[in-house]
């Protein structure tokens, strides 16, 4: 589909706590929502790439986040990785719904116009950041709020949803120029399979696109996740694998897992006792699995915000030990060292999925990888000064609220309803949801 014919002027397709930027002719001011607003939903028709986002793919089809390893061979260091990441150790979704301390739980993106103004950057490491300038709105969703420790991550995710072009940004911070500070930046045409620069980091340390990773809530909805899920640890090799470009580590033991290490979550483990949702995201974590792209806490799980999660069962996912994971040798499906497309055979069609829980009218489409055992030993790097670039290690709770956010003009269903899902208590209550229900619509004008 040609940029033409993907109108976002007017009316946004949001999805998953992406913060719309709606431009009234003739597209210069523009107003954004709070992040976290709820995902307007469409039923999903044809497989495509993991998610479509106004209708630029989430990278192609073939990518290496849209292949499937439940068929890959068990790396050989699998067992020693998990013991040093922690066996006992509990997953966590770091996402959900509502706020801590003052910032959306999870990381936030920002859909924009091609006619969006760019503004000027400056790099903490510009020798591995893309110049730019970059399309970042002056109010864009900061991931912990735009009052988060200046030495927290602060990561910004924008698409350019006209020429489908994504920008990452670690550690931004606003100048009053209208420009930018920041650790590092990145930029990612999400129709190219290309990687980014040998030895070359991202707004994440592993040199990797952030967004394709996350979980988010439309594709849970709509029943099934298709790729890959961006995850941290808290100790890795001065390594990498491919797809990996970077590390950011000084310990060089085998013990300890490379950047862009592949993990999926066991094929035995059963997910029959939790919920719904979960069940969702549990299944893809077998499928396509898991992408080690930063240092932070024990396989915490990065997310996209949005007020159609349910935390409690979110929370479920602490029944998930360190153990029930296994890392995974993908090398089988690489073509090319510099490209993240997979061979022909590691694609296949998925049938579109179907909900699982009542009521559950999927609001938004989304997400499209057999082998031969291979044992590679993770890419040797030259030695230059390590980065500790992204990772910085947050506590998390899950707090009960719903938040405010809506886009201009545009009236949305405010999320799904959730079986089992109980009213939720707060002291800035806007929704409540009930049992198996749709919560009402919601309206901002300009």
């Amino acid at each position: 589909m040609t940029p033409d014919h993907r109108p976002i002027r007017s009316v946004c397709t949001a999805l998953v706590a992406v913060v719309c930027l709606t431009t009234p002719e003739p597209a210069t001011a523009s107003r954004a929502v709070a992040a976290g607003a709820p995902s307007a939903i469409r039923r999903p028709t044809a497989p495509q790439s993991a998610l479509d986002l106004a209708g630029c793919p989430m990278l192609p089809a073939e990518n290496i986040w849209n292949a499937p390893v439940d068929h890959l061979p068990v790396d050989r260091q699998s067992a020693a990785y998990v013991a040093t990441i922690g066996a006992d150790a509990r997953a966590k979704a770091d996402f959900g719904s509502g706020l801590w301390n003052g910032g959306p739980i999870g990381i936030p993106l920002v859909l924009v116009p091609g006619t969006q103004p760019r503004v000027p950057l400056t790099f903490r490491w510009p020798g591995e950041s893309d110049a730019g300038p970059y399309p970042i709105p002056p109010d864009a969703p900061i991931e912990g709020g735009a009052q988060a420790d200046p030495n927290s991550d602060r990561h910004i995710l924008v698409v350019d949803g006209d020429n489908c072009i994504l920008y990452e940004v670690y550690q931004a911070i606003p100048r009053p120029d209208g420009g930018w500070n920041a650790g590092s930046g990145a930029i990612f045409d999400l129709r190219s399979n290309k990687l980014r620069p040998d030895i070359w980091t991202s707004a994440d340390a592993a040199g990797l696109p952030m967004l394709p990773g996350l979980v988010r809530f439309d594709e849970v909805a709509a029943g099934e996740i298709r790729h890959a899920v961006r995850f941290v640890v808290p100790e890795t090799r001065r390594a990498y694998v491919w797809p990996g470009r970077h590390f950011a580590s000084s310990l060089v033991d085998a013990k300890y897992p490379p950047m862009g290490q592949r993990f999926r979550l066991k094929a035995g483990f059963d997910i029959g006792d939790f919920s719904p949702e979960v069940q969702v995201i549990l299944r893809g974590l077998k499928k396509y699995g898991m992408m080690l792209a930063d240092n932070g806490s024990a396989w915490f799980i990065g997310g996209a915000p949005d007020e159609g999660w349910n935390n409690d069962h979110l929370a479920e996912i602490r029944r998930v030990h360190g153990s029930d994971f296994e890392a995974v040798d993908v090398s089988s499906l690489m073509i090319d060292p510099n490209s993240g497309q997979v061979r022909r055979a590691a694609v296949e069609p998925s049938a579109t999925p179907t909900p699982d829980w009542p009521n559950a009218t999927a609001t938004t489409v989304l997400a499209t990888a057999t082998r031969t055992p291979t044992a590679v030993e993770p890419t040797a790097v030259r030695p230059t000064a390590t980065k500790a670039v992204g990772g910085a290690m947050r506590a998390r709770a899950w707090v009960p609220w719903v938040g405010r956010g809506n886009v201009p003009g545009v009236s949305f269903r405010a999320g799904l309803g959730i079986a089992d899902h109980r009213p939720t208590r707060t002291d800035a209550v806007i929704f409540h949801r009930s049992r198996g229900s749709l919560l009402p619509s919601v309206t901002v004008t300009r």
